[in-house]
């Protein structure tokens, strides 16, 4: 990707390094690595925007209340860290800056504001406002604070155990993770996050694989429209997703009902079509098959 010329978002925050200790909510998780990780097959990447509120979907109180405001982004922590001082930082924050530009030009066109998300980079474990975070968990949008929660080693894990190298894929987790936030500014999160709470826990699960699905349409959008892809690019996003679709990390035990991210097949369709399109409205996952 063409990135080195973009200056980074300054709606990054650093939280510096945790201890990533008990309390708190138990998050999702980005693509549903946790399976990979052994921690259970809920997961959208990580915490799957959706709605905390329903816990991988065992039921449970919801997070996503009215009212919540993002928290104001500033350089650096309380502790003094300083956010983009690493290639993998700069990167990431260049990836925000870059869906900061596509998705305020589609909500202008819409005339409305684009309120941006605030990245969040700890190491280990941090606070947020959906819970304590912990690196195991790995990418996840907090709702309520609107955050993009990130451990930077999850690009390398990403890359080492699952086999999706390239800096596109690592783009399209920031993207994906950003996809949940419009999917909060729509109401299409919150709506989900409702409905889960009624459901039989099957079909909580199949709303959840449509609102992931819909955050892969997403993020394939941000790369038509950034205008920054380059040969090879795609293709490391579409190797990204195929990885992290449900069956395969289930493998021979996978269980359909028990899918909350989508298929592998699934998962490249969706960002392949927001790619091809360069249309959010294309991204209609509620309506009709997947």
């Amino acid at each position: 990707m063409r990135l080195d010329d973009l200056d980074p978002s300054s709606n990054v925050r650093d939280l510096g390094q945790g201890g990533g200790g008990g309390g708190g909510l138990n998050l999702l998780g980005f693509l549903p690595l946790l399976l990979g990780r052994g921690l259970g097959c809920g997961t959208i990447g990580v915490i799957a925007v959706i709605a905390i509120a329903f816990l991988m979907f065992s039921g449970g109180g919801g997070l996503l209340t009215g009212g919540s405001q993002a928290p104001t982004a500033q350089q650096g922590s309380a502790q003094g860290n300083v956010p983009c001082d690493t290639a993998e930082e700069l990167f990431a924050c260049r990836v925000l800056a870059s869906t900061e530009q596509v998705w305020g030009q589609i909500f202008q066109q819409q005339g409305q504001r684009y309120p941006a998300p605030t990245l969040n980079f700890y190491q280990r474990g941090a606070q947020s406002g959906c819970g304590a975070a912990q690196s195991a968990m790995g990418p996840f949008y907090c709702p309520p604070d609107r955050g993009v929660y990130l451990d930077t080693s999850f690009f390398r894990e990403l890359s080492q155990k699952f086999g999706a190298r390239g800096d596109f894929a690592q783009a399209y987790v920031v993207a994906h993770e950003v996809g949940h936030h419009i999917q909060n500014l729509t109401g299409q999160a919150e709506a989900v996050s409702r409905a889960q709470q009624t459901l039989p826990k099957a079909q909580g699960n199949a709303q959840s694989v449509r609102l992931e699905l819909q955050a892969d349409c997403y993020a394939g959008v941000w790369g038509k429209r950034s205008s920054r892809m380059e040969p090879g690019d795609l293709q490391e996003g579409l190797t990204a997703a195929e990885a992290i679709g449900d069956d395969t990390l289930q493998g021979s035990a996978a269980s359909p009902e028990t899918f909350t991210h989508g298929t592998s097949a699934q998962r490249a369709y969706w960002l392949k079509r927001g790619y091809d399109s360069g249309d959010p409205a294309q991204c209609d996952t509620f309506s009709g098959a997947i």
